[in-house]
């Protein structure tokens, strides 16, 4: 069996949550049969692995993206489509499907997350997978509520026409994966859409073990959120924590810094850099930060699928509180705190603070249920039943 495989960012190296779950499907699916890569980078330090992927793809096709979003914004508004799909419209990354798929060797078309969509066939020339991961169009739509005009209406537009898109892929496609079943309950409920399945997220427990050997060195206790700090809802979530939670926990006598961790950091991030926040940028690996960490947090207002953020320090057998957005993708059985609102992690954390057994016995049945429930390859079993199935058989 021969797969195209496309995706809308290199999935190597694995050092963000798409990546993570992008590199894992791909090396998964290489064990099956051939597969041929068919992506873009937007980062420089995502391109120069053509020897990893060649050790793992058949073939692979790397398009720089380089089109800004003011002119993937003006595309969408003359044309009538989401700006997510103009982001990621590119003639030459067309014509490198259209040659691969006309050898006639691609039994399996496995589409990562859905920008990548719009370069399916019309055809029904191979099984169509299309793995959604999350409800993009209902992020969206959470956008469009907490802002002001005109960029609620850009995010009301971007959901409404996204919304539609994702039916109509789903109606074409084999079978629809999403992270998680929250997710798949939510695409049913906005599209009517009857048959998505779950094909969860996974986590390297190897890796991500407390006792594993890495440089510890420049990590210090403290507070800590990871994440891709450019990104809308993680810069949210810090600076509503910044503004709403440090001055209750700061005025209850807790001083343990808030440390955020990860690359890109935006302006707003930087700005929220002082004596009791530690903004460190991006870090050559997270385990040091996750292993001093005294409590890490999770408190996203806007949150899809599984987070991984929330998996790996789990799996460091760290305490985490998270909101209930951050939490919901995840079977965690009480492993983790769920809290509410500002108060809620002011309490979490005060009371994990001031019971460090408590706080250390919650750490370690977080890394049992990890080990227990997210191994990528028990994950990812029910992918191997979906693709020994007949076509249209998984829809």
């Amino acid at each position: 069996m021969a797969t195209l495989f496309l995706a809308h960012r290199v999935p190597y190296p694995p050092d963000r949550g798409d990546k993570i779950r992008g590199w894992n499907l791909l090396k998964h699916l290489a064990a099956r049969g051939p597969v041929h890569l068919v992506t873009f980078a937007d980062d420089p330090r995502d391109l120069g692995h053509n020897a990893v992927l060649s050790g793992v793809c058949a073939s692979h096709h790397v398009a720089w993206r380089h089109k800004p979003q003011w002119r993937a914004a003006i595309e969408a508004l003359a044309s009538g489509r989401p700006v997510s799909l103009t982001a990621f419209a590119d003639v030459g990354l067309s014509g490198r499907v259209r040659a691969l798929l006309a050898t006639g060797a691609i039994d399996t078309i496995f589409v990562f997350s859905g920008q990548m969509a719009q370069y399916l066939p019309a055809d029904r020339s191979a099984r169509i997978v299309m793995d959604f991961c999350d409800v993009d169009s209902a992020k969206f739509a959470a956008y469009a509520g907490r802002k002001s005009p005109p960029m609620a209406w850009m995010f009301a537009r971007e959901a409404r026409l996204l919304s539609r898109f994702e039916r109509r892929v789903a109606e074409r496609a084999d079978a629809s994966l999403f992270v998680s079943e929250a997710e798949a309950r939510l695409f049913t409920e906005m599209t009517g859409f009857a048959r998505p399945q779950v094909v969860e997220n996974g986590i390297d427990t190897v890796f991500f073990d407390p006792h594993a050997s890495f440089d510890r060195a420049g990590a210090t206790p403290g507070i800590v959120f990871t994440g891709q700090m450019d990104y809308p809802p993680n810069v949210e979530a810090v600076t509503d924590f910044v503004r709403d939670v440090l001055p209750r926990l700061r005025a209850a006598g807790v001083s343990a810094p808030f440390n955020i961790v990860g690359r890109a950091p935006s302006h707003e991030v930087l700005a929220l850099a002082g004596d009791d926040v530690r903004v460190t940028g991006e870090v050559a690996d997270v385990r040091p930060w996750l292993a001093a960490a005294q409590i890490v947090v999770a408190p996203l207002k806007t949150a899809r699928g599984v987070q991984n953020k929330v998996l790996e320090a789990m799996a460091m057998a760290r305490p985490v509180v998270a909101s209930a957005p951050a939490a919901q993708g995840i079977d965690h059985q009480g492993t983790l705190c769920v809290a509410g609102d500002a108060a809620g992690f002011d309490r979490a954390i005060a009371d994990l603070l001031s019971n460090p057994d408590r706080a250390a016995a919650l750490g370690q049945s977080a890394r049992a249920r990890v080990q227990a429930r997210y191994g990528w390859a028990a994950r990812l079993a029910a992918l191997d039943t979906l693709l020994a199935q007949p076509e249209s058989a998984a829809a």
